[in-house]
């Protein structure tokens, strides 16, 4: 007889598929925003850089305000159809980007994506939901190379494009593709499984934290959610220029500068999966601090470099703790809530990711105006290095309520508790 495959690895790859063109076609957009704005009418460098940094940052301002009523939405009605949701909003709207005339208009629509936001937390809460517990880990961490496989991809492949057919009909390509992502969903995700909670049944803010066991540590992973984001962000605004300060000969400064900064997301496609399976067999929450600690350190270093080469390696090894760092805290919020309210905890999670994605550019702005490109590292590290504190503080395991079951399982229950409890 054929093998069958299980429901949930079916799920699994189309959930990757969907997350990588989701991916790719929202940020192969970003590297020439601000020449759609210039083309739109606005000149002058401080006039362009105001605008650009709005239509850039409002999007993420927006989802983040969003992210917690799409996720109690989730709860309610299904994660598929906030996946369709999602997939097919943004296609719209992006489509609709490519016919503005004026800035404000591209203004307004980017805040309008910001509304229709969610594919990829969503993804996230329907895989959780689905797969085994024992591997959770690795099953959100390969997730996540479909994210970040789409995220590396997508600069180059718009830069092509914006080059061949215009940087409007760009915006058109993207729009197919989230289409693509709004098919693979239709038709080869099938949610099982699910239990809709009524909405009598739907609790408040306050008594999703209460039903926690250790709403802390909760309150410690979105925290720490944001500030991996604003790690990824900070060094956004100053690397060209750092490349430059590092090699001022060089005559392919943007291309250097863009495979320096693509460096960190190919050695975390090769360490998500691997990582996240360790943290299955030896604990995701030593896994995360490990990786932590690690970027701490490679921080530090990159403040020290003197040559492009050097900040080059570092950029690569860092993306070995990436990989890591954001499929951990999502697997210990799905090890540590209930199956009812896994999209509200990822709705907040995402929230929480936005808020990073606005405020590291912000930090590595300021920071190296005020005191220059190295500085920026250090207070980046700085920031890693309160949050392992924190991390430290507050993680405890937390005791499991059990629904009454035969001797045996409850026995084999205890055992496998006790076994995590060591790990």
């Amino acid at each position: 007889m054929p093998r069958t495959i299980e429901p949930w690895k079916i799920n699994l790859i189309s959930v990757w598929f969907g997350c990588f063109f989701t991916g790719l076609a929202i940020s192969q957009i970003i590297p020439f925003l601000p020449l759609y704005i210039e083309q739109l009418g606005i000149s002058g460098g401080d006039a362009l850089s105001l605008w650009s940094g709005l239509t850039f940052s409002i999007t993420f301002v927006i989802s983040a305000a969003v992210a917690p009523l799409w996720g109690s939405l989730a709860d309610r009605k299904g994660r598929k159809l906030m996946l369709l949701r999602a997939a097919f909003g943004m296609g719209v709207v992006i489509l609709l980007q490519a016919f503005v005339t004026q800035a404000w208009q591209l203004l307004l629509l980017r805040a309008l994506m910001g509304l229709t936001s969610g594919y990829i937390p969503n993804a996230m809460a329907l895989v959780a939901a689905q797969v085994p517990r024992d591997r959770s880990g690795w099953a959100l961490s390969c997730v996540s190379t479909g994210q970040i496989g789409g995220v590396i991809l997508g600069p180059m492949l718009g830069g092509l494009l914006a080059d061949w057919v215009g940087l409007r009909m760009v915006f058109i390509v993207t729009a197919a593709l989230l289409l693509v992502s709004f098919l693979v969903t239709l038709f080869l995700i099938k949610e099982t499984g699910y239990t809709p909670v009524s909405k009598k049944d739907k609790l408040s803010g306050r008594e999703v934290f209460a039903s926690l066991d250790n709403p802390k540590l909760m309150l410690c992973l979105f925290v720490t959610t944001m500030v991996i984001q604003m790690c990824n962000g900070s060094v956004n605004p100053i690397l060209t220029l750092f490349v430059r300060e590092l090699a001022p000969t060089a005559e392919n400064i943007a291309f250097l500068s863009g495979v320096i900064a693509a460096l960190p997301g190919i050695s975390a496609l090769i360490a998500a999966p691997r990582l996240g399976r360790l943290g299955d067999r030896i604990g995701t929450q030593r896994i995360l601090l490990a990786t932590m600690v690690v970027s701490l350190l490679l921080l530090i270093a990159m403040s020290f470099v003197t040559s492009a080469t050097q900040l080059g390696v570092l950029r690569f090894l860092l993306g070995f703790a990436d990989g890591a760092m954001m499929p951990a805290v999502q697997t210990l919020l799905v090890r540590h809530s209930r199956d009812n309210i896994t999209g509200r905890i990822f709705g907040y999670n995402q929230s929480f990711m936005y808020l990073g994605n606005v405020a590291g550019p912000l930090l590595g702005a300021a920071v190296s105006a005020v005191t220059g490109y190295r500085w920026v590292f250090f207070a980046t590290a700085l920031v890693v290095l309160i949050n392992v504190l924190l991390l430290k503080r507050f993680y405890r395991r937390p005791r499991t309520v059990l629904e009454p079951q035969p001797k045996s399982a409850a026995h084999s229950a205890s055992d496998a508790e006790s076994t995590e409890t060591r790990r």
